[in-house]
């Protein structure tokens, strides 16, 4: 039975979008304004698809054409974020959705979907597509969550133990939240109860009703990206030194992991090592990881007290006391929680992603994207071309 067209979800903002969206989109559209990009949904979980889901997709879809950055909102940027320039911010303004860039459909209970059109456009789809594939599901698959009361509760219990525990921690859960609705009352929750713990939150919207600080810097597919472009062994290089181009030494964290830490690592030098705040773990061993990144900083002559991981796979109270009990006193340390936090409601949170999978940088022929991670389950894109960047760059 398709959902009855009033109860169709819609997003409260523009700006409810994860902030590493912007931040690339902003160098998206300073430096490859001609660039074109294809992404695609990949149902990790394997999740079975209820009759009309496509359909009700679609509808929340177009519906997302009529989101605009509002003058509030744009004031708001301009201040928070000074290193976002007033052309981008004009331009932000002026952006609108199309949902045409987006096709949809549906086989049985198997979902299809995918984004086309130039770089500087669909980046913005990612995240709120993922938002919506969720809040559709639950209700569709006719799946009842916890009351908002418990919410609530276990929201205010997992930060009173992270505050407990002396950490810093900001909310990321914004792709596979249970809904807005649930994700609007976790952060409430943080800021009310994770004083001197909770610092912010990865959501732009959310981060501005509630006055605190929206958290990110890029992700992997900005790395994809340069790979394509510039060969698989210049890809960080080049990504890095772009990333300076256009924020001069704000937004400081490194995503190490597109194609696996140890790579990375290699071309870190002490100039990125000494510019860049730290690094984001997003794949592997955490532990593992945090003693290379110890052990590169002293290689390069720099305390690694005075530089930061932000740590942010698949996080929960245990993984992180570990992490804190291995890295105190060694290293700078944050964390980044998502699902742990926005999809806690008594139902399985769902397992899926939206990837770049192809990429038409300026005029050229389009070219695939991969990604290899420090975790081989989580590689994605092609096998042939994930095979030749193994061989390129020296990759077990």
């Amino acid at each position: 039975m398709a959902m009855p067209t009033d109860q169709i979800p819609k997003l409260p903002s523009i700006l409810d979008n994860d902030f590493y969206k912007f931040t690339m989109q902003h160098a998206v559209v300073k430096l490859f304004p001609r660039t074109k990009a294809r992404y695609k949904f990949i149902n990790r979980g394997k999740h079975s698809f209820p009759d009309g889901f496509a359909e009700a997709l679609r509808k929340a879809v177009d519906a997302m054409e009529g989101l605009r950055l509002t003058k509030e909102e744009k004031e708001y940027l301009a201040v928070t974020c000074p290193y976002l320039d007033p052309t981008y911010l004009d331009f932000l303004q002026g952006y609108c959705y199309d949902p045409s860039e987006v096709t949809i459909s549906q086989e049985g209970d198997q979902l299809h979907l995918t984004i086309d059109g130039y770089w500087y456009r669909t980046i913005l789809w990612e995240v709120p597509l993922m938002a919506l594939v969720s809040e559709l599901y639950y209700p569709l698959s006719k799946l009842q969550r916890a009351a908002d009361d418990s919410v609530i509760r276990v929201g205010r219990e997992k930060i009173e133990k992270y505050k407990a525990l002396g950490v810093i921690i900001a909310e990321f859960g914004t792709r596979r939240r249970h809904s807005y609705h649930v994700h609007k009352l976790i952060v409430e929750t943080l800021k009310k109860h994770g004083d001197g713990s909770f610092v912010g939150t990865s959501n732009v919207h959310l981060a501005r009703i509630n006055n605190v600080k929206p958290i990110g810097t890029h992700a992997h597919e900005w790395f994809m990206f340069h790979a394509a472009r510039y060969g698989f062994k210049m890809a960080n290089t080049l990504g890095l030194q772009h990333w300076v181009q256009v924020y001069r030494g704000d937004l400081g964290i490194a995503l190490s992991d597109t194609y696996t830490t140890n790579v990375f690592l290699n071309q870190f030098d002490k100039m990125f090592s000494k510019l860049f705040d730290g690094v984001r773990h997003d794949s592997g061993d955490p532990i593992a990881f945090a003693k290379k990144i110890i052990n590169h900083y002293e290689r390069m002559g720099i305390d690694p007290r005075s530089k930061t991981i932000v740590f942010s796979d698949a996080l929960n109270y245990d993984k992180v006391a570990r992490i804190v009990a291995f890295c105190k006193g060694k290293i700078g340390i944050s964390f980044g929680i998502g699902t742990n936090f926005t999809n806690d409601v008594d139902l399985e949170p769902m397992n899926m992603v939206i990837k770049m999978t192809e990429t038409q940088p300026e005029d050229l022929e389009w070219m695939p994207v991969v990604k290899l991670s420090d975790e081989p389950g989580k590689h994605t894109g092609d096998e042939e071309v994930i095979r030749l960047a193994k061989t390129i760059l020296t990759i077990e």
